[in-house]
């Protein structure tokens, strides 16, 4: 999403990083309202996402689409070329991507009727990202059911996943394009945070189930392995 290949198709077309952004990933929703690419791109301001949906269309979506999962190929042979278990994560990520749910997860859902590469890396890479956005869709859900706003639950916790690294909320929320000031979480607020955390993983424990228990040990194995690439 933030990588090398990403920046380079930005400036190859002339977009800003975030109109490539919304026009790549959430191009599998179709032509549509800038509103609509907001109720599934829970996490940034509604106002940040109507200009950057409409500053892209210039860029037909089903061509954003196809050039958005290209990065994603090009990332995976970069990152994950060397990595001999590329063929192996994406035999058993397809089983869990094929049978995975798709209620509350749209964006799971267009990426998953997405084709996929032939080459092991690419197609491992764009598996990663389906199942990245089904994790996405259910984290979402689980926030809003919790009673907590997109800023509260980005301020409420750490971020271990991020491009920086390990950062504070109030640096993902500057990052989402937050409008400042940003109120301090308290302490129910964070706790409520930690639980919905706790119930994301829930949400998506059911989903690797069609793996026995050395199929899911290998999959972790390979992926952590592939960490280091």
């Amino acid at each position: 999403m933030v990588s090398r290949e990403a920046k380079a198709l930005c400036e190859k077309l002339g977009l800003g990083p975030r109109e490539l952004y919304f026009r790549g990933r959430c191009g599998v929703l179709g032509e549509c309202e800038a509103d609509v690419v907001t109720s599934v791109a829970v996490f940034f301001p509604p106002a940040h996402v109507e200009e950057s949906w409409n500053g892209g269309r210039k860029l037909p979506v089903e061509e954003a689409v196809e050039l958005y999962a290209g990065a994603c190929h090009a990332w995976g042979r970069r990152k994950l070329g060397g990595h001999d278990g590329c063929a192996r994560i994406a035999e058993l990520l397809e089983r869990v991507v094929a049978r995975a749910p798709s209620p509350g997860a749209p964006l799971f859902a267009g990426w998953r009727a997405v084709p996929l590469p032939d080459d092991p890396p690419a197609r491992a890479a764009q598996l990663m990202h389906v199942v990245r956005e089904l994790r996405g869709g259910l984290h979402a859900n689980a926030v809003i059911a919790a009673g907590m706003s997109p800023l509260e639950a980005m301020l409420a916790r750490p971020h271990d996943g991020s491009p920086f690294g390990h950062v504070t909320g109030e640096v993902m929320a500057r990052f989402f394009q937050w409008p400042e000031p940003y109120p301090e979480p308290t302490p129910e607020l964070v706790a409520r945070r930690e639980a919905v955390e706790n119930a994301t993983d829930d949400l998506m424990a059911p989903v690797f189930s069609v793996l026995n228990q050395d199929e899911s040990d290998e999959l972790i194995g390979l992926l952590r392995f592939g960490q280091g690439h």
